[in-house]
């Protein structure tokens, strides 16, 4: 059986590499070299034109969702303060940050380092130049050297992202694997397993197990990348995905129909993301040296699947105050499902006049240590001439929606079990309810068939 097992499996793989090698345009490449977005330009016209427009290239758009914004602005993380970062792109423009004192060495930095661009061409920018500073092959080439894609200065002084344009890296151009995408939104926030807290390989994940990689389920058209409503992730290509989607699971998608009648006002995620991890505390007001004599904020984290999370009612709109960004909605509001969250919590500076969180520029403190001195570069930026910095928390509800589970899911006695997981007194359910829903009662026979089944 496992030889059969790997001879399937060399076939698969030698489909996969005939398939690369037929790319309509190896000849040309092989001929003429690549020369960046122009080379791709000759079989998809206009493709880099309509790049510019995606949220990708923008990391801003309009919110429709998110309570207190303008409806005619953009927001991502090209302007947005909030505390898993406590910066954006605009205050955090990838940059040489000031000489260590002790050290006498810079490094560069910028929330921007993942911008598929050259920096010289930078977030939103648009026009000849910026499709011509498109990193195509970052997440298309299979065969992509990392190692180029970091930032120098050129003989101007300006700080540029460097990039893979090799011909080898664009012979391997393919459907964008999990590396290409998990390069940038594994290590978002501030490093591995910190904003998202999730690794997306076949030990964490039931989908990665089963081959699929992230396009499958964020099938993209044009550039368009579809998104579910995370309460943190704002910006979007307004197109979305979910687990109900007639192409994946639909509304009917158990055997059993107990657990189908489930789905009506409880989310796939509750009871196939059984954990998280990452970063659940930040304080943006203490940075600690590391071994490099730079600075960090201090950072409280876990792995993947060391997180309970906490479950709450969520019709996909959000509540959005300086101190609070979370899911809206209740047991009485029918578009609202319980949906299982990471609790992240970080401390920043706020403004005592306003009550409105500061942002802060990374460069002073990552050098120095000094947080104020990062607060006022960062003021100056932004046109803040009169404020008064107090520190204080925010609290942020982050979506799980990653670490699928098929055999670890929660079953029957996990939420109605008087200890399970669901805290229905929160949810608002009645003493009288929750004596009901927490009985063996309403459980017993499925438990007990399950259990002889495992058994």
């Amino acid at each position: 059986m496992k030889n059969f097992f790997a001879t399937v499996l060399c076939l698969l793989l030698g489909v996969v590499q005939v398939m690369a090698a037929d790319h309509p345009g190896k000849e040309s490449i092989e001929k003429n070299g690549y020369k960046g977005p122009e080379t791709c330009e000759e079989c998809h016209p206009g493709t880099t034109k309509g790049f510019l427009q995606s949220v990708h290239w923008k990391h801003a758009s309009k919110v429709n969702n998110v309570e207190g914004l303008d409806p005619k602005k953009e927001y991502g993380m090209k302007n947005r303060i909030y505390t898993m970062c406590n910066g954006n792109d605009i205050v955090n423009n990838l940059k040489e940050i000031p000489k260590s004192p002790e050290t006498g060495k810079t490094k560069f930095t910028g929330c921007n380092t993942c911008h598929p661009g050259n920096h010289l061409s930078d977030v939103g920018s648009t026009g000849a130049d910026a499709e011509g500073a498109i990193d195509c092959l970052v997440c298309h080439s299979t065969d992509y050297d990392f190692r180029q894609r970091k930032p120098f200065k050129n003989e101007k002084g300006e700080v540029v992202m460097g990039q893979d344009r090799s011909t080898k890296a664009a012979l391997a151009i393919g459907k964008p694997t999990v590396k290409n995408c998990m390069v940038c939104h594994e290590a978002a926030g501030g490093g591995v397993l910190v904003k998202r807290g999730f690794a997306f390989n076949k030990e964490t994940d039931a989908h990665a197990a089963k081959g699929m990689v992230c396009v499958d389920c964020h099938k993209t058209k044009n550039h368009k990348i579809p998104t579910g409503f995370d309460p943190n992730n704002w910006a979007n290509d307004g197109v979305r995905v979910s687990c109900a989607d007639t192409a994946c699971h639909g509304n009917s998608p158990h055997k059993d129909a107990a657990l189908n009648r489930h789905t009506t006002r409880i989310a796939c995620q509750t009871c196939h993301i059984p954990r998280t991890g990452g970063a659940f505390a930040k304080d943006f007001t203490k940075w600690e040296q590391g071994s490099d004599k730079f600075y960090e904020p201090t950072t409280l984290r876990k792995e993947a699947n060391e997180t309970v999370p906490v479950y709450a009612w969520y019709n996909k709109t959000v509540k959005n105050t300086p101190t609070f960004i979370g899911p809206k909605g209740s047991r009485k509001d029918k578009s609202s499902k319980i949906y299982p969250f990471k609790i992240f919590q970080g401390k920043a500076f706020f403004d005592k006049k306003t009550g409105q969180l500061l942002s802060m520029d990374f460069a002073p403190p990552m050098a120095t240590g000094d947080t104020l001195a990062g607060v006022a570069s960062a003021a100056k930026t932004l046109g803040i001439k009169n404020y008064t910095p107090v520190p204080g928390w925010q609290t942020i509800y982050f979506g799980s929606n990653h670490l699928v589970t098929k055999g670890k899911a929660l079953f029957c006695a996990n939420c109605h079990a008087p200890n399970g997981v669901l805290n229905f007194k929160d949810l608002g359910y009645t003493d009288k309810e929750i004596l009901r829903l927490t009985s063996p009662e309403i459980y017993l026979e499925n438990v007990l068939k399950k259990q002889k089944e495992d058994w």
